[in-house]
């Protein structure tokens, strides 16, 4: 851009044009002067100054930088080239986090600046992305029913939206999350994301963490069906462990919120671009995990890491799966092999993924009785009834509605 003079400094030049033209005939009445230029004597002196140390140089006369020649709030160079290098190291960890973490490198706390500050110098050296503002979802008033209050109270499970890798196949990955200490138990790349290999992925994570009161998922498979109770095969076997199957309702993955925001998390930082392969892309997945759990303070952990927050748990898994147990004043029958419950010479299908399964029958009437896999509520039959349908509970537990 080219250089443009400022009216500014076209009157100081006029200023001491007039001044040099009156030398000429003499000592120059400096006071009518400023007079003239509407300036005071002490500003007319402080123009004449510059112009004279200049040697006569009317670019002198621009306007100077008003910033002070030293600054003693200033953050130290080498504090700024390590908070840089920090970024760089850790390019998606905002200020916060990276103060924390520096600090839990061995850094001085009071040789960092504050967060703000740090926002301030990465922003200024152009290592921060200015993000583009996303329409948010209005909070649902339900929320699943138990709130994680310790370790493996609540995991959380689900796929992350898949993608391709560098050699053309399809990466589907799985995460698992225990929500109270946000400790990554398992991130695992697969091209089919079935319940063979769900299912070999929790095996592997229960015989190191052991097994949690509760498991959180959408209602994809192989989680959930729309089966009675919405079990799978899978969620079946969770049920014969003792653990409970939890899931957020249809459409408002925000019940599944810190497995959402991790996931973001996830593909900013190992997907984004994908590997080459799958085996890099889990090479990837396998060094984020440690970098998560063991490095990165997390703002809802107090500026913990999760590995501070996490122990395994109390229940250990033995591989050994029981039937689940009924109170005493209650029916129990054994399901046949397709998934039909004998009952008085007649059958009522309840579904194949409980085939060979014992269920307990609840009688709530005279003639009626609920049916339960575990804690799982399944429905309500009524024997008398020419032909045996299990009526399906409502989502709020109000009056079964017909399947």
């Amino acid at each position: 851009m080219p250089w443009r003079e400022t009216s500014a400094l076209r009157e100081r030049k006029q200023f001491i044009t007039a001044w040099e033209e009156e030398r000429r005939y003499g000592p120059p009445n400096f006071a009518a002067l400023c007079r003239t230029f509407s300036v005071s004597r002490q500003t007319g002196y402080k123009w004449l100054r510059r112009y004279l140390d200049a040697d006569r140089d009317l670019v002198s006369l621009e306007d100077r930088s008003r910033r002070p020649l030293t600054s003693p709030e200033q953050t130290p160079v080498k504090v700024v080239d390590l908070i840089i290098r920090a970024r760089k190291l850790r390019p998606y960890w905002g200020p916060r986090t990276l103060r924390v973490w520096l600090v839990r490198q061995g850094v001085r706390g009071e040789e960092l600046p504050a967060a703000s500050t740090i926002g301030g110098i990465l922003k200024r050296e152009g290592l921060v992305r200015r993000r583009s503002r996303r329409p948010r979802t209005p909070p649902s008033a339900a929320k699943p029913s138990v709130e994680a209050d310790r370790p493996n109270a609540v995991w959380c499970v689900d796929f992350k939206g898949h993608f391709r890798t560098g050699d053309g196949l399809v990466c589907y990955p799985l995460t698992i999350i225990d929500a109270y200490s946000r400790y990554l138990l398992r991130c695992e790349a697969t091209v089919s994301p079935d319940e063979r290999f769900v299912r070999r992925v929790f095996e592997s994570a229960f015989l190191e963490f052991g097994l949690p009161a509760r498991l959180r998922s959408d209602n994809g498979s192989p989680f959930a069906s729309v089966g009675p109770g919405g079990l799978s095969r899978l969620s079946v076997w969770w049920v014969k462990l003792g653990i409970r199957p939890e899931r957020i309702q249809p459409g408002k993955p925000q019940q599944n919120g810190r497995q959402e925001r991790f996931h973001r998390t996830l593909k900013r930082e190992t997907a984004w671009p994908p590997r080459a392969s799958l085996r890099a892309q889990q090479r990837a997945f396998d060094q984020f995990r440690v970098r998560y759990n063991e490095e990165r303070p997390h703002q809802a952990l107090g500026m913990a890491v999760p590995d501070e927050m996490h122990v395994p748990s109390t229940l250990r898994f033995t591989g050994e799966v029981s039937d689940p147990v009924y109170p005493p004043e209650w029916e129990r029958r054994r399901l046949n092999a397709s998934g039909h419950l004998p009952w008085k010479g007649r059958l009522l299908y309840i579904g194949t993924p409980l085939s060979r399964e014992l269920v307990g029958l609840r009688p709530v009437g005279l003639d009626e009785f609920e049916v339960y896999f575990g804690p799982v509520l399944l429905g309500v039959f009524d024997e008398r009834r020419p032909s045996l349908r299990l009526i399906r509970p409502t989502r709020r537990g109000r009056r079964p509605s017909a399947e």
